[in-house]
């Protein structure tokens, strides 16, 4: 069977990511993606973070829409690198709990070496995600260089 003009035919190679190079990646990386269902519905939003001490840390707006974090939710949260000219990446994906910094030990700590936000305004509360679980898959093409 022929394929059709402009189309080629490939194969992508996954791999499951092992858990220490998970927690690498995470370490390594400061943007991800945080996911949750809100009263709307499913919502998913970038923020600036920190993987420290086993868990995801970042900052929000205390009125804003990540602001509802601070109460307990099941959450997931991704980190990854994808290249589209060589057909290859990586995904690492978080699931577990978040809840807002109240301790003042905490608090302090995270002020002093903590995740320091791209996005401007009132980023004054800060947010852990205790991980359940962490996963991560790589993909590749095997016409890739």
């Amino acid at each position: 069977m022929s394929q059709p003009p402009g189309q080629r035919k490939f194969t992508s190679h996954f791999a499951e990511i092992p858990a220490s190079r998970c927690e690498e990646l995470l370490t390594q990386h400061k943007i991800g993606r945080v996911a949750w269902t809100s009263g709307d519905g499913p919502r998913i939003m970038p923020v600036t973070y920190q993987y420290r001490n086993g868990m995801v840390v970042f900052r929000t707006a205390p009125g804003g829409p990540l602001a509802s974090l601070r109460r307990r939710t099941v959450v997931a949260f991704e980190v990854d690198d994808i290249d589209e000219e060589h057909e290859k990446g990586w995904s690492v994906v978080v699931l577990g709990f978040s809840e807002g910094v109240t301790d003042s030990y905490s608090l302090s700590t995270l002020w002093q070496s903590g995740p320091v936000p791209w996005a401007g305004g009132d980023r004054t509360a800060f947010v852990t995600i205790t991980p359940r679980s962490i996963t991560g898959r790589s993909v590749q093409s095997s016409d890739a260089d």
